[in-house]
């Protein structure tokens, strides 16, 4: 039965009440008195379609309650207030329109304020008679329009309210209600309306007198359940039933508890009580007893805006609408919980660049940029580089101390066509080495699964309109999950996905552009949020159990407010907005999984106004769709950034969200502007968002809200760094999330600034900028630099928001040092013991000495970096800082570069937060700084304190430990006081007890905190550049006499600081006291003639002992400085030593006052003997010794301080053997970089990776005890005398900018990641692989005919090119040529013998095209020469090798060279002719062919530098291409002749063999230097490979070319074309790939301007890493892991096709040494990266061939060059051919076909014996060597030098002329001495 049969059956003719309402005047409000709407303001606009709602569900009456003040305010009806009535009777009006009849209660209970003050109590009978009018008069005004009253509907609390047990005060209470009763019917006699009272179900008392009283219609009764017990409705009823008049019931109201069973139960007896005929009930609230019941109708009532518990934005608006300004504006001083989460943002398209690496599929943003849609025609190919720069980025993310990072996934890199079924291994491996950065560095990540960067492949079928996009999704996402998981607890399924709906597929203002708001954008919108209902039950259902994260969503949404508070249209326009927006995605995920009721009675009535237009299509959801969309979040996530003014609108025929809406935005001009026309500054719009947000939407489900992006842009090009505006605004709207959390109770867990840095911006490109981080999109590089928001933003999230601090109460626990034991050490003596660290290393081969060291320091290692106060602090007068030597001399004019100063510096005074966000993101242990003594005592004494000073030294301490940085502090860094100068300064010895002064107050007033103290820096400075050469300040130049006076108050200084320290402050703080000594390593010019040896030792003597010695030794200068300086002042005349002597109590004082060795180190020096001037008196002259630089190292940007890596390693041993070991601290070491270099700092990284290896070696190998390490410096800074012009920073700093930015270096990203791995661990590429070749591997060595053969003239032997060459002057080196060479033209058998020897398989060399055919045709054929190969065959098949042939290894017969050569077409057939000779001939013995060796060095070096045979370099920018081209023509001829005619029946294999190196890029986080490295992979293998393998040349070196030529004016490319029929004949001409290869470059784009030729084209520069061994020959360091990289490329890139490795080798030159170690290393770890390729890489590799079998004529370096495994002694007349060891080695190798691993245990193929390995005694008799002229030579060869020294002379002018005329026809482009050419 339902309720409206029941209600006719209850009363006849009168309707069964079913009661809604009363009206809220805030949503949430219901049942509150105070939220009860009043007439107070307007009527709500929608209340109309409420009540509308309400009847066509079955709602019969609606309670009004009438307010009596609002009324009534002075209680009289003469003074009513008509604008109330007028409302009142409007509302009553609409109820009755809507088909609802009004049901009014006159009042509930208590007496209003106002009125009770004036007229008192209920108790009062004046205020009685006002009650009385007040009801007359709402009767008058009401009572036609409602026939339904409540005189009191809380009658209960009026009637306790008197006193007790006052039967009058009741009685009275009874007549008024009694009255009133009477005066209604009177009043309405026959109108049929009725009145109650209400009263309480437990008032029987009550009841019954009201019941004998006449007092009322029915009774509203007020029901409620004991939740401790059972509830009977029923029993409750009868209860008050309890006289004959059984006066109806109306359940006004009905409290039950808030349980699902609870709720049950009233049902149940509500049901039972209406089918009870003894019970006669009038009505019920329908929303207390069915409203939580109605399950079917409960989502739409729930959220229709004004149903019972109204709507949410008016709850929130009605909040905030009375706030003023001013209190709107309040700034919150108070911090979020510990556990709020700070975090920064990108998006993959906008950052990361690299938009086709990795095998990156295009997506739809590439595609938009690439069609120039972006302003500026700008693209994201580079963006910010971000997938070549984790480092780079992780590097901020430290310096900003955020704990989260947000990012988004490129779908598109990780499955490049949007389907699983193609993932790209290096997009994960992106994603994986992104992820382990951020982990490693505390870092949480979140990731975006998609923020708008879809695959082109998915938008091309449909995107996301297409409904299989979801399963697409959903596989990405599963992936995803599964290979990120687990180290991802926090996802974004879709970030501003409204912003896909509306801008991509609605109005199509973004990508993919598709303009349909009809359609598209509302299956879009329905796709993504079953796409997101997917991935979350994915999560859920398989990976929450195990990886324990949480998914969301993150929603965009603006705030929008009313455009006018008082018109309701607009508060209800500005609620649609909202719903429409936010709500169009919110509301299915979060509350029903369904749209908004609004949004879809919206589009229905839009389609009904507009039926001409196309109707909009809102897809609609199943039950079970929305069963599994909703509540599909485990936190809500927030975008937002700014708020609109919404204005009511006819929207027409729109169907966009303002046309649907019915609204118009807009702003306010008041309003803060940005660069971005949709983003003003509103940042009180996110307090109040978050607040609807959790009113709306989280109600039920209380999950985190985490705001996931805000942010602003600013403009590019504005003042980029100084962003002030920015600061402003994360200031206000962090403070509004703050607010929201703490007073408003918004569980906002994370705020999320956008973005990291500046990225691409979408359409608008890099033109508005939203980074904390300015990123110069002009430079290459992307260096990325903190704006002065990153610093704010830092400092914030330090404070953890906006906390007031309470003092500086430091927490943490500074790190303690233990002082070793001292052993007190006797004098040094002369030369001291330590000249065994020259014994040990200085007779070190350049190979030993340069090998590079893999380890790790012990994990207590201090990694640190330095600074200085004149260098940085700047405030040179600021806050009572005094004047030091430095601000009076840099102040003089001229006396520095440009009139530099310290003034400013980096403003680090100032900056000092600045400075601590570089030492977090370098992850640094230690910060090594000075104190300014001026600062702290501007005159230099304690009576001058300066509290200023002490505060900035003090948070500096405290700062660096709250960051964990042990703070390593300087006393004296050179900038004394300039008071104290003009006492003498260091030369008066009253300075001593004036440093002890100051140094007392330092240790006092900071050591509690300070552990680590150095008293003076490199003094050795201080007393000889500041003393004696003037060269600094104070500028004294007294050379003789005040360097050591000065050295002498230095030393006696720190002993007294240090002893005052031991005595007063080391038991209570325990700290370590030293000074930082600053030495080059001197290395003897002769370590083996001891006078050299003792040169160098009393170098170091005078240089480091003069202050170690006294301090770590026996309090004393060394005896040989003693006896040097005291000889050379008897010399010169003088009754005593120059050199100050100390008393036996002074070196008591002095000994042992050191608790570690504090090194500075920077370069090497070679020293020798000398005698030197007794005048002047000087330091300098008294050491008798001459230094030079080391001219092998390379230079830096300071004169005279090569970077000399290996004298570190020499010097810390020398510091070890001379002071007793010590633990040591390298306090400073770095390198000096031009000014002009910025970020880009390679040679600085070269630098660190050589000396800080050099540091390993030392404690890793030798035993050194070394602690730390600082690198040279946290940033570019004043450099002394060298003012700006150089900088050793890690940072780089703009001395332009007065806000002095930093920018992190290369650098810095080298020396952090040094620091993480705590040195250099092995890596994966330097460890052995053991494992086997396959059975049939091809083991070979390989010659060249002009390089070994010799008999250049004999047997009817042609004319090559290389005769040629190598007869014309200057051409090569020494004047060597291949006359003879190593004459195997007549040495066969031994030649096969050495074979033999080395058990190759296999044996490679070439046949001389002149030899057989002298002038290169077969009109001619010289059987003489073919017989020479024909017996070399059958011997190696004898011998069990197989003969492997070159037709052509570059000697061209010169017959062909002099009509063109390779340049000529015609050679093409006549190399097709030689080819076929030489197959009928020999081919039915010889099964493996090679048409052409090496055609890049044919084509480039031997027609383009012209630096090979034949030497031509006049048209560089063409010749070689041409040459090329018919090279590939020639190859290809030959290949189809042999395929064609010969491969049947001689069953052999035949391909080209192409020489490349690897190249990798110099900067490898710089995608230009990545660019520069593949250009020059394709323009060196590529050239010949692609062609041959793929067809036609790389489209890279086509465009390259082409676009070159024609921008240089040439009518075409450079490049020839080939034809069609052309390209089909060359590809596929192999059988294998023929590989040579030697070594690898780092490359860097280069700009040649308009020159053409091939280096121009290629663009890019090379260079070898410094830390890569050297060989024989300039081009070629050792770096194997580059072998396995290109044989990975070369399958990669050619379709994986068979390799036989050619040539692999490497040179020595110089003195003979068989024992050639280097050359078993090479091979070693050459061949075992072969195998890595082949075992590891699957790189289909069938053999390897040595280069070469024997030393020979090494092209145009001659014989000086040595490749061989075999040595040929030129100086003997047979030549005899010697083995080197690494023929043994070689022959092991291959005897186990690899490397065996030895944990499996001994096996045979290691202790095979190689015959004839010794060195026959005859062969090589000993060769004594001797300097001649500075060369190395043989006592022979030096005195034919002496004696032809004279005729040299004579014919030096025509040499003159000669070599004048040679360079003017070389080529243009030769750049290198030497060539490797094979």
């Amino acid at each position: 039965m339902n309720l409206s049969e029941r209600s006719t059956k209850v009363s006849g003719e009168e309707v069964f009440m079913l009661l809604a309402g009363p009206l809220p005047s805030h949503p949430g409000m219901v049942h509150s008195e105070k939220g009860i709407f009043n007439c107070g303001g307007p009527i709500p606009p929608e209340s109309g379609l409420y009540f509308d709602y309400l009847r066509e569900k079955g709602v019969t009456h609606f309670k009004v309650p009438l307010s009596w003040h609002q009324l009534l305010p002075s209680g009289f009806p003469s003074q009513s207030q008509q604008m109330v009535v007028s409302c009142y009777q409007t509302l009553l009006k609409q109820i009755l329109t809507a088909g609802l009849q009004p049901f009014i209660i006159l009042h509930g209970s208590t007496v209003p304020e106002a009125l009770r003050s004036q007229f008192g109590g209920w108790e009062s009978r004046k205020l009685q008679r006002m009650f009385m009018l007040y009801a007359e008069f709402a009767f008058g005004e009401f009572g036609e329009l409602a026939h339904s009253w409540v005189i009191l509907s809380q009658l209960y609390d009026v009637w306790n309210e008197g006193p007790p047990n006052d039967e009058s005060y009741r009685q009275d209470i009874l007549h008024l209600i009694q009255d009133i009763y009477r005066l209604y019917h009177r009043s309405f006699e026959g109108k049929n309306g009725r009145i109650s009272v209400g009263l309480r179900s437990s008032d029987v008392a009550l009841l019954s007198q009201i019941q004998t009283s006449h007092t009322a219609d029915f009774l509203s009764v007020h029901f409620e359940s004991d939740c401790t017990a059972t509830f009977k409705l029923t029993e409750e009823l009868t209860r008050l039933q309890i006289t004959d008049q059984h006066l109806p019931i109306l359940i006004y109201k009905m409290t039950a508890c808030d349980s699902a069973d609870s709720q049950l139960q009233v049902l149940g007896n509500f049901l039972q009580a209406l089918n009870s005929n003894d019970m006669t009930i009038e009505g019920c609230d329908m929303m207390d007893v069915l409203g939580k019941m109605d399950v079917e109708d409960l989502p739409t009532i729930r959220y229709t805006l004004y149903l019972g518990i109204a709507n949410s934005y008016q709850t929130v608006w009605d909040k905030f609408v009375v706030q003023h300004e001013s209190e709107r504006d309040i700034f919150l001083n108070e911090s979020f919980p510990s556990d709020f989460q700070w975090a920064t943002s990108s998006e993959s398209f906008k950052v990361e660049g690299g938009w086709a690496e990795g095998g990156k599929g295009e997506t739809i943003w590439d595609r938009f940029g690439h069609e120039n849609k972006v302003f500026g025609n700008q693209t994201a190919d580079q963006a910010c580089d971000s997938y070549h720069k984790v480092d780079y980025d992780v590097y901020l993310l430290r310096g900003l101390q955020v704990n989260t990072y947000q990012f988004s996934i490129s779908w598109a890199r990780i499955f490049p066509t949007g389907y699983r079924r193609s993932p790209s291994h290096k997009g994960i491996l992106y994603y994986n080495k992104l992820l382990s950065a951020l982990i490693e560095s505390g870092i949480q990540p979140v990731i975006t699964l998609y923020h708008w960067d879809l695959p082109q492949g998915l938008q091309n079928q449909g995107g996301w309109t297409n409904a299989s996009i979801i399963d697409a999704f959903k596989d990405y996402a599963d992936f995803c999950f599964f290979t990120f998981g687990d180290r991802v607890k926090m996802w974004n399924t879709f970030s501003s996905p409204w912003v896909v709906s509306h801008f991509g597929y609605g109005v199509g203002s973004e990508p993919p552009e598709v303009q349909d708001y009809v359609v598209a954008s509302y299956q879009v919108t329905q796709n993504i949020i079953k796409s997101h209902a997917e991935a979350w039950h994915i999560y859920n259902d398989k990976y929450r159990s195990s990886q324990g994260g949480k998914v969301g969503v993150a929603l965009n949404s603006d705030w929008v407010e009313p455009s006018d508070p008082t018109r309701p249209e607009d508060v209800l326009a500005a609620h649609r907005s909202l719903e429409l927006t936010l709500g169009w995605f919110a509301h299915p995920i979060f509350v029903d999984g369904d749209y908004p009721a609004i949004l879809k009675s919206q589009i229905e009535k839009k389609n009904k106004e507009c039926p001409h237009a196309k109707p909009a299509i809102l897809p609609g959801f199943t039950i079970q769709e929305s069963q599994r969309i909703n509540g599909t979040a485990d936190f809500f996530g927030l975008n937002y950034y700014t708020s609109r003014l919404i204005k009511s609108s006819n929207g027409g025929c729109t169907m966009g969200p303002q046309g649907v809406g019915d609204f118009q935005d807009h702003v306010d001009p008041s309003w803060t502007p940005t660069a971005s026309d949709w983003i003003y500054s509103t940042p009180w719009g996110l307090r109040r968002l978050l607040n609807y947000i959790n009113v709306e939407y989280l109600n039920v489900r209380k999950v985190p809200v985490y705001i996931t992006g805000n942010g602003m842009p600013t403009e590019d090009g504005r003042d980029p760094l100084n962003d002030t505006s920015r600061i402003d605004h994360l200031r206000r709207y962090i403070n509004e999330a703050l607010k929201a959390r703490l007073l408003d109770g918004v569980n906002v867990g994370r705020f999320t600034v956008q973005s990291l840095m500046d990225g691409f911006e979408g359409r608008q490109g890099y033109s508005q900028r939203f980074g904390l981080h300015h990123v110069n999109f002009d430079d290459p590089d992307r260096p990325r630099t903190p704006k002065q928001s990153a610093y704010f933003y830092s400092q914030v999230i330090k404070q953890n928001g906006f906390g007031i601090s309470h003092g500086n109460i430091l927490k943490v626990t500074p790190t303690q040092f233990k002082p070793p034991l001292k052993n007190f050490l006797p004098p040094s003596e002369v030369p001291s013991k330590s000249k065994v660290t020259w014994e040990k290393f200085s007779n070190q081969s350049t190979f030993h000495r340069k090998l590079y060291h893999y380890g790790t320091f012990p994990p207590s290692f201090t990694w640190g970096v330095s600074s200085s106060a004149y260098q940085t602090e700047g405030a040179w007068n600021t806050d009572g800082k005094g004047l030091s030597i430095w601000d009076t001399f840099t102040h003089k004019p001229g006396s520095i570069p440009g009139n530099a100063n310290g003034d400013v510096a980096c403003d680090s005074y100032h900056r000092f937060n600045e400075d601590l966000y570089m030492l977090r993101a370098l992850q640094v242990k230690s910060y090594r700084f000075s104190l300014s003594w001026s600062r702290i005592f501007p005159t230099g004494l304690r009576s001058s304190l300066n509290p200023k000073g002490i505060d900035f030294y003090n948070k500096v301490i405290d700062d660096l430990l709250l960051n964990g940085i042990t703070p390593m502090v300087m006393l004296y860094h050179w900038d004394l006081p300039q008071e104290l100068q003009n006492m003498g300064g260091w030369e008066n010895s009253s300075m001593i007890e004036i440093f002890a002064d100051f140094s007392d107050f330092c240790f006092s007033t900071f050591g509690d905190r300070v552990k680590f103290w150095m008293t003076f820096n490199q003094p050795h400075t201080i007393a000889w550049s500041g003393y004696g050469l003037g060269q600094i300040p104070p500028n004294v130049k007294k050379p003789g006499t005040a360097p050591y006076k000065v050295a002498h108050n230095l030393i006696k200084a720190h002993a007294k600081a240090y002893r005052n320290y031991d005595e007063k402050y080391r038991k209570s703080q325990g700290g370590l006291v030293s000074l930082a000594l600053g030495s080059d390593w001197v290395e003897p010019i002769d370590a083996n003639a001891l006078r050299e040896v003792a040169a160098a030792d009393r170098a170091m003597q005078f240089q480091l002992g003069w202050f170690a010695h006294p301090i770590f030794k026996n309090g004393d200068y060394p005896d040989v400085m003693k006896w040097q300086v005291g000889n050379k002042s008897e010399l010169q005349g003088l009754a005593e030593s120059r050199l100050p002597k100390f008393t036996e109590e002074e070196r008591k004082l002095i000994r042992g006052t050191a608790d570690v060795f504090c090194l500075n180190h920077f370069t090497t020096k070679t020293v020798s003997h000398a005698t030197d001037w007794l005048t002047p008196l000087t330091y300098e002259y008294d050491q008798d010794l001459s230094q030079k630089e080391d001219g092998d190292s390379p230079t830096t940007a300071i004169k005279n301080q090569r970077a000399v890596a290996w004298g570190l390693r020499r010097l810390l041993n020398w510091i070890k053997y001379e002071y007793g070991d010590p633990d040591i601290y390298i306090t400073d070491n770095g390198v000096a970089t031009e000014s002009k270099t910025k970020w880009d700092d390679s040679a600085r990284v070269f630098y660190f990776k050589t000396y800080i290896d050099e540091a390993l070696k030392a404690y890793d190998l030798d035993g050194a005890k070394l602690k730390g390490y600082t690198a040279t410096s946290l940033m570019d800074s004043f450099e002394w005398l060298h003012g700006f012009k150089v900088g050793f920073g890690l940072h780089h700093v703009d001395f332009e900018d007065r806000n002095r930015p930093r920018t992190p270096k290369y650098s810095a990203h080298f020396y952090n990641r040094v620091i993480k791995d705590n040195g250099f661990p092995t890596p994966d590429d330097e460890k052995i692989l053991y494992g086997k070749f396959a059975q049939n591997f091809i083991w070979s060595t390989a010659t060249a005919a002009y390089q070994i053969e010799g008999a250049w003239r004999s047997d009817g032997k042609g004319l090559s090119i290389w005769d040629k060459f190598a007869h014309t002057p200057l051409r090569v080196s020494n004047d060597d040529n291949g006359d003879v060479a190593c004459d195997s033209y007549n040495k066969i058998d031994e030649d096969v013998s050495m074979l033999r020897q080395l058990k190759v398989t296999h044996y490679r060399f070439s046949i001389s095209w002149p030899r057989v055919l002298p002038d290169g045709t077969t009109n001619y054929v010289n059987e003489a020469g073919l017989n020479y190969y024909s017996r070399l065959v059958d011997a190696l098949i004898d011998a069990n090798i197989q003969p492997h042939i070159t037709l052509y290894h570059w000697d061209l017969p010169q017959a062909l060279q002099d009509i063109g050569g390779w340049e000529n077409d015609t050679i093409v057939l006549k190399f097709r002719n030689y080819a076929n000779l030489i197959f009928s001939r020999l081919g039915h013995k010889v099964k493996f062919w090679i048409t052409i060796n090496e055609p890049y060095n044919i084509a480039n070096v031997g027609h383009g530098y012209g630096a090979a045979a034949p030497g031509i370099s006049l048209r560089p920018g063409r010749l070689p291409y041409i040459v090329g081209h018919n090279l590939l023509k020639a190859h290809a001829e030959a290949w189809h002749l042999y395929n064609d005619e010969y491969r049947s029946k001689q069953g052999g294999i035949i391909s080209i063999t192409i020489n490349s190196d690897w190249s990798e890029p110099r900067n490898p986080y710089k995608q230009e230097d990545i660019d520069a490295a593949r250009r020059v992979v394709q323009f060196y293998i590529g050239w010949f490979a692609h062609p041959v393998f793929n067809g036609d040349y790389s489209d890279m070196m086509k465009r390259i070319i082409r676009k070159r030529s024609l921008e240089a004016g040439l009518p075409k490319s450079r490049l020839p074309e080939f034809t069609a029929e052309e390209v089909k004949r060359i590809k596929g001409t192999y059988d294998y790939f023929g590989f040579n290869h030697y070594t690898t470059v780092l490359a860097f784009p280069v700009d040649y301007g308009k020159l053409q030729h091939y280096d121009a084209d290629r663009g890019a520069g090379t260079i070898a890493d410094r830390t890569w061994l050297d060989s024989g020959s300039s081009w070629l360091k050792v770096s194997p892991f580059g072998f396995r990289r290109i044989l990975k490329f070369i399958k990669e890139e050619y379709g994986n096709p068979p390799i036989i490795i050619t040539e692999n080798g490497i040179s020595e030159r110089g003195p003979v040494d068989l024992n050639d170690f280097h050359r078993r290393y090479y091979y070693e770890k050459y061949i075992n990266q072969v195998l890595k390729a082949y075992v590891l890489d699957e790189v289909d590799i069938r053999g390897y061939t040595a280069w070469s079998l024997m030393d020979n004529l090494e092209w145009a370096t001659g014989f000086s060059e040595r490749f061989g495994l075999f040595y040929v002694n030129h100086s003997d007349p047979k030549l005899p051919r010697v083995p080197k060891s690494s023929v043994a080695y070689y022959a092991t190798v291959i005897t186990c076909n690899g490397f065996p691993d030895p944990a499996t245990g001994p096996h045979e193929c290691l202790n095979h014996e190689v015959e004839g390995t010794g060195t026959p005694s005859t062969s090589t008799p000993p060769v004594n060597y001797v300097y001649f002229l500075g060369i190395s030579l043989s006592s022979g060869d030096a005195e034919i030098g002496l004696y032809t020294l004279l005729a040299l002379f004579i014919v030096t002018v025509l040499g003159v002329i000669c070599l004048a005329f040679s360079l003017g026809h070389r080529n243009i482009m030769r750049k290198r001495e030497i060539y490797r050419l094979h």
